[in-house]
């Protein structure tokens, strides 16, 4: 049978093969049914029917193809998968009701009692509690190096190495890993590279392209962009994602129809939300350089940061995420935070509106002192997600926190 073009009820892939992430961010995945609706559609189902018990049972066997229940198999969730594994060139995405689900998914399916991870230091905080307290639990032993000490790596690599875990940039440090370096030295040992993919998402860095084996994502943050919904995404080749898959379906960590459908319309705009995040970041990042009371600040995009030029090699934008030492200690820092009027103080990032958060209390609050000290995390460092927002009037929030800060050095407060 011969359909018309607007018959058709799915963009083959073929079509949109070297197209830019933009147009993918937007054409990527859609599964049109028989309405042909325009936009993406949300299929809030538990489960699908069949036409017999036959099929029903293909289905289940896994001889015939097609939606079984939605804990693993959802169209929604399908579309979703699609897409994002076409922005980043990935064979194959698996959607997670989390970040952490995500990279909980990948390690128990991919690793086993006895196997040894390599993780930079400057990861997420739960991310580092993860490996520590928990997958420690099953035989599984973590070593954390600092993500630019190439000797650290080295050194850490043993026989039993199975894993190389990232996040470049680092959160909140705004350290950059040298994935080239990483990609060969975990394929020389026999080891995965893993890379956490969220401060940058696909429009900013593709870590395939620079040797990763897989990707991951917290969809909570830049891929939403509005702070809506809770989801992870692991992306990667075909035959390993094919686990992943597997253990997500018999242990359940599933991203809802509705939030899939919600990071579907999250990802149309992610582009040009990339973009204005990056510009309002670096001008904030060069104005906080000019305060008397700022000790320094952490943001790739500055020219006198350690990484600056290779986060350009890797790098098409330096990203929307930025920390910086107010001079002081805790005090000064929630003194800052607690004196800015527009800025939503939350830890979560990658929202269009501008976030603040003290790491050391709250995303890396779990931390042992030891640990935190390790990472980086001190008591008088302040994380700005920065968002949409005019940037004349962030700086102006900002600005009380910074006479706040003046009126306690001069004692009127």
């Amino acid at each position: 049978m011969t359909y018309r073009r607007e018959e058709h009820v799915l963009i083959p892939e073929s079509d949109l093969e070297g197209m830019s992430v933009d147009t993918l961010a937007v054409r990527a995945g859609q599964i049109r049914t028989g309405q042909l609706e325009h936009s993406d559609a949300i299929f809030p189902t538990s489960s699908f029917v069949y036409g017999s018990a036959a099929q029903a049972a293909a289905r289940f066997g896994g001889e015939e193809p097609g939606n079984i229940y939605s804990r693993f198999t959802n169209p929604t969730v399908q579309a979703f998968e699609a897409r994002i594994a076409a922005m980043e060139g990935g064979e194959r995405a698996v959607a997670t009701s989390s970040g952490m689900a995500a990279i909980l998914a990948t390690c128990m399916a991919l690793l086993k009692s006895g196997d040894h991870v390599i993780c930079s230091r400057g990861v997420f905080g739960t991310t580092n509690v993860l490996f520590q307290k928990y997958l420690a639990k099953f035989g599984l032993e973590t070593t954390f190096v600092g993500l630019t000490d190439m000797a650290g790596w080295q050194a850490a690599i043993r026989p039993e190495t199975r894993m190389i875990f990232i996040e470049t940039p680092s959160n909140p440090l705004c350290e950059v890993a040298d994935m080239a370096a990483l990609a060969q030295l975990s394929h020389d040992n026999d080891a995965l590279f893993v890379v956490d993919n969220c401060f940058c998402t696909p429009v900013l860095q593709r870590p395939l392209e620079h040797g990763a084996d897989i990707i991951i994502h917290s969809a909570t943050k830049f891929l939403d962009g509005q702070g809506r919904c809770v989801g992870g995404v692991v992306v990667g080749p075909h035959n390993l994602m094919e686990e992943v898959y597997g253990f997500l379906r018999s242990a359940g960590p599933t991203m809802s129809p509705f939030n899939a459908w919600v990071f579907l319309k999250g990802l149309e705009t992610l582009p040009i939300r990339m973009r204005a995040h990056c510009d309002n970041a670096l001008e904030l990042a060069r104005w906080l350089e000019g305060q008397g009371t700022v000790d320094r600040v952490f943001y790739a995009g500055l020219p006198d940061h350690p990484q600056h030029e290779l986060a350009k090699r890797q790098q098409s934008g330096f990203g929307g995420v930025l920390s910086f030492t107010v001079k002081g200690g805790r005090e000064q820092a929630w003194r800052f935070i607690d004196s800015t009027r527009m800025i939503s103080i939350t830890a979560n990032l990658g929202d269009v509106k501008t976030t603040i958060t003290h790491p050391a209390t709250t995303t890396h609050g779990r931390l042992s002192p030891e640990d935190k000290e390790q990472a980086g995390i001190t008591e008088n460092l302040v994380r700005i997600s920065v968002g949409i927002e005019a940037v004349e009037d962030l700086k102006t929030d900002l600005q009380r926190g910074f006479e706040a800060l003046e009126n306690y050095r001069q004692g009127t407060v």
